[in-house]
This record gives C-alpha cells, sequence and structure tokens, in this order.
C-alpha cells in the first residue's frame, strides 16, 4: 500500500496535489479499482504533510467518486470508472449509424411545440403549491392502475433527481447499496460522487437475482435501486414469480430502502411487477421522458411520507419547485389523445423493433437478451475489438464495460428504437461476421 505514497509523495504538497495525482494514477490504471490505500496518518506521515492535509484530499477524491470509503474498512479506490470519467456520448464518424445513445425515436415522441404554445397564461409565483394538484392526481390514477402502494407524492426534475434525492435523505456517505450488474452506469457516478459503496447484484432476463440480492444485503448494503421493466442496459423485465421472490428477500432485511427506478414507464413494453408494498422506507420514480421526450426534464415520485417529506424539504432548500411550464406540458399531453395514441404505438414499435434484432442475430447464431426497453445486450468475447470491428462498418454501439462492475462477462449494448427491419438485419449480419471464429492456419 506504501506504493502510492512512494510515488507520489514529493509532490503531494497540498490536498488538491494529492486529488490530482490519484486521479491521474486511477486514470492511467497505476492504482486499480479496489486498492487499498493507507490511513490517513500513514499517508500524511510518508506524504510529509499534515493528516488535515491528507484527509481534505480524500473528502474530496470521495467527492468526485474516485475513492469510496467505508467504516472501519478504510479508503480504496472505487470500482470501475469514477464520477465524471464516463464519456456522455460516444463519437460518430459522418455516415456511421448511431446505435449507442439509448435515446427513444424523435418520431414517436408528441409535439412539444404545440403542447407548449397552447398553455398560455402564467407560471408559478413564489409562495404557491410546488406540484400542480392535477398533475398529481393524473400521476397518482396511472401509478394505482399499475399496482404500486398508495404514498406520498411529488415532482422531481427527472427519474435520476429523484432517485438522488431519496438516497441523500436516506443515506449517508460510506453506506452500501446493492445495485443491478450490469446496470445503469450514472446510477453507478452518482453513488460514488456521494461517497457511497456499490454492492453488485447480479441480473438475468428476469431481473435481480434474489439469492444475489440477500447476499448483498447480508454484506450490509442499506438500500437497493431496481429497475422493474426495461432495465439499461440489459433490458431485463420484473415477472410476478421474480418480483415476489425479491420482495421475500426484502423481508428478511425490514430495514433496507427500497427504490424502483420504473424511467421507461408505458414505452417499456412489459407490464410493471413491483416489490413495493407501502411499507418500510420506500420511493418509485416514473419519467417521462423515455415517452415523451428527453428534455421534459420531470419525474414523479411516490414513496412513505419521511422519505418524501424530506425530499421537499431539500427541494424547498434547492431549486424549489419543478417549473409549472414543464408540469402543466406534462398534463396536457397526459390528456391529449394524439399524444396517447403515440405513446402507445412507441411501446408496440420497440417491442417490434427489439424482438426483430433478437430473432435476426439468433437466426446467426448470435446470442442476445432484452425483454423489454430500448436496447438488447449481446454478449461477446472481445469487447473493444467488437465495437472497434463494427465501427469500422459504420456502427455505433455502446461498450458493456460503463455498465459492468466486477467480473461482469463481455457485451455490447445495442439501441433499438430507430432500427428498421432491413437495418436490423444488415447490422445483424455484420456483428455475426464480426463475432464469426478466425481461421487459424500455420504459416512458414
Amino acid at each position: 500500500m506504501s506504493e502510492l505514497v512512494q510515488e507520489y509523495r514529493t509532490r503531494a504538497g497540498s490536498a488538491r496535489e494529492l486529488v490530482e495525482e490519484v486521479e491521474a494514477a486511477v486514470a492511467s490504471g497505476a492504482l486499480e479499482p479496489g486498492r487499498e490505500l493507507p490511513s490517513v496518518r500513514s499517508l500524511a506521515r510518508e506524504a510529509g504533510v499534515s493528516p488535515a492535509t491528507i484527509a481534505a484530499g480524500l473528502a474530496e477524491l470521495r467527492r468526485r467518486g474516485v475513492i469510496v470509503t467505508e467504516r472501519r474498512r478504510g479508503s480504496r479506490v472505487a470500482d470501475g470508472p469514477y464520477a465524471g470519467a464516463l464519456s456522455r456520448s460516444l463519437p460518430v464518424p459522418a455516415g456511421a449509424r448511431d446505435l449507442s445513445s439509448g435515446n427513444p425515436d424523435p418520431a414517436l415522441l408528441p409535439d412539444l411545440g404545440a403542447a407548449l404554445g397552447a398553455l398560455g397564461g402564467h407560471g408559478r409565483l413564489y409562495g404557491q403549491a410546488p406540484e400542480l394538484p392535477e398533475l398529481i392526481e393524473a400521476a397518482r390514477e396511472q401509478l394505482r392502475g399499475d399496482g404500486l402502494p398508495e404514498g406520498e407524492m411529488c415532482v422531481v426534475s427527472g427519474a435520476m433527481d429523484g432517485i438522488e434525492r431519496v438516497l441523500a435523505a436516506r443515506l449517508r456517505p460510506g453506506d452500501r447499496v446493492a445495485v443491478e450488474s450490469p446496470g445503469y452506469a450514472d446510477l453507478f457516478e452518482l453513488l460514488r460522487a456521494r461517497g457511497m459503496g456499490l454492492e453488485p447484484v447480479a441480473v438475468d432476463e428476469r431481473g435481480m437475482r434474489p439469492e444475489q440480492l440477500r447476499e448483498a444485503l447480508a454484506r450490509g448494503a442499506r438500500a437497493v435501486v431496481v429497475t422493474p421493466r426495461g432495465q439499461n442496459p440489459t433490458g431485463a423485465a420484473l415477472d410476478g414469480e421474480r418480483a415476489a421472490a425479491l420482495a421475500g428477500v426484502l423481508e428478511e432485511f425490514p430495514e433496507t430502502l427500497v427504490v424502483e427506478d420504473d424511467h421507461l414507464g408505458p414505452v417499456a413494453g412489459c407490464d410493471l411487477h413491483t416489490l413495493l408494498d407501502g411499507t418500510g422506507a420506500w420511493a418509485a420514480a416514473r419519467s417521462v421522458a423515455k415517452a415523451l421526450g428527453p428534455d421534459l426534464r420531470l419525474a414523479v415520485l411516490t414513496g412513505d411520507p419521511a422519505t418524501i417529506g424530506r425530499v421537499r424539504a431539500g427541494q424547498s432548500c434547492g431549486p424549489g419547485w419543478v417549473s409549472h411550464i414543464l408540469q402543466r406540458a406534462v398534463l396536457a399531453l397526459w390528456r391529449d389523445e394524439q399524444a396517447s395514441a403515440l405513446v402507445a404505438l412507441a411501446s408496440v414499435r420497440y417491442a417490434e423493433r427489439r424482438s426483430g434484432l433478437i430473432e435476426a442475430l439468433g437466426a446467426r447464431g448470435v446470442r442476445a437478451q432484452a425483454a423489454s426497453g430500448l436496447n438488447v445486450w449481446v454478449p461477446v468475447a472481445e469487447e473493444a475489438a467488437t465495437v472497434a470491428a463494427l465501427l469500422a462498418r459504420g456502427w455505433v454501439v455502446a461498450p458493456g464495460s460503463r455498465y459492468r462492475l466486477g467480473a461482469d462477462p463481455s457485451a455490447i449494448r445495442v439501441t433499438i428504437s430507430t432500427l428498421e427491419p432491413e437495418q436490423a438485419q444488415r447490422f445483424a449480419g455484420d456483428l455475426a461476421e464480426v463475432l464469426a471464429p478466425q481461421a487459424v492456419g500455420r504459416h512458414g
């Protein structure tokens, strides 16, 4: 463990320098994920600086998600890419087809201009209620129809904003959170940035695996974040049997905070099966981004009274409320028959495109999975080589390393939202050729 200090002791004369040097070492691979760091006193003694300087540097590294610190276990390098290190979008060369973005099909999104233009009137003023009552009632009806328990409700700026506020309200740095693996890369970043540890739980096509969740909770995870359908990146979706099994595991750990992220909502392509029964500490986020448009930064959040009350308190100290212009626009789109019909059509089209690609790949001997959602997960032996070879053929796909924790198998994520049948056939053919074993011969 002293290698870190020996390498940098002459340069780390301040907290800022320590942060820069450790970040550089992590980025270069000199400090690998999971590497334990010396204690504050050891670092200070060997680097020749005060313990306060080291503590300040480590605190900043935790905030950035470079390291995690756990009670009685010290600090170590975070697993996988640290917060801010992930590229927000992959470069798409001229003429290449982007299958990496995770975006919905723009042709299947309602016209926001028409919805906003029809609003009229004034926006919210200071001192008025943060939520539009009609929006809350419409959302409550939707969630009730999907089998979610009755709870307090508020409006947040997207599903991730809601999840972050729930975690901040209930947890603190050093706490561990059970997450899906493969799972949503931005959630991993968020947890690391807040100094929280990740407990990976393996997923299959039916979502989190119950025994792995039990093990994560037994290791001390205080919360679990679950995607009930349209899981990113694998497309996994809970069915009734799996949801019941996971709920049974959670009954063994009644103090666990349970958070459901239904980010796709009505365009997921399957019914919602929830783990939630309305007891304990819980929250569920329902975003409108994929159904109505990513620029509508709005989600409804429901949960137990204490959790939602803390979220509201946090909002009041920051942004105060989600724009009533956005709230009224979402409500107008929910009430619009043409918009509702387009959302229903989008769910059908995404299901057709998803199954079309899986079938095209299967016909060529390539295994892929996705029970719902906008993405298909394809295991591959050589991830980087596959991504590069597809790029050479004009396809941009997302490398699975962004979404994997620990020893999860290599894979690529393919967004199918705009992939028409003829294009799916071409892509499947190209991928099959890329994955085909190369002939091995003797050279004399």
